[in-house]
């Protein structure tokens, strides 16, 4: 079978994982539980919520978990073989939400209040960096200088 690559521009180099990624992002369509994603104020970097309705469960019925950049929240109810039910609307049912996480984003903490599970997430700002590449010349057996070398040969400091 022959896969058609989405990033097929020559420009476009080492982007293999971000098709992996969306192809698991379209396999995650399930609507339950319903959730809402909220950007929080943050002094520093950018603050996150999901908030997902799991009325109904418990602390010892959720878990959430991160596994290869993907936030993964499960929850699992148990029939009560003791009761007898006349009409079941509430169904005792499982469920299995994923997220895709940015590289550097942290879950800080999840917790459960009235049926709502909230989890917040935090992606410190980044510091920008920029690396200069030295060139090596055509000339045989002529290694390249070092960053500092280089800058001294040329006079600046």
């Amino acid at each position: 079978m022959t896969r058609v690559m989405q990033f097929n521009s020559p420009f476009l180099l080492g982007f293999d994982g971000l098709e992996r990624l969306l192809d698991r992002v379209a396999k995650a369509s399930d609507g339950y539980p319903p959730y809402n994603v909220e950007q929080l104020a943050s002094g520093k970097g950018e603050a996150l919520r999901i908030t997902l309705a799991v009325a109904g469960f418990s602390r010892d019925e959720l878990s959430v978990t991160v596994e290869d950049n993907q936030l993964v929240v499960r929850g699992r109810q148990l029939d009560d073989e003791d009761r007898t039910y006349l009409h079941r609307g509430i169904a005792a049912r499982q469920f299995q939400r994923s997220f895709v996480l940015a590289d550097g984003i942290e879950v800080r903490a999840a917790r459960l209040e009235k049926g709502l599970l909230m989890i917040d997430l935090e992606k410190p700002e980044t510091v920008r960096m920029v690396r200069k590449i030295d060139i090596t010349g055509e000339n045989k057996g002529e290694e390249p200088a070092s960053s500092s070398e280089a800058r001294t040969a040329r006079g600046a400091v």
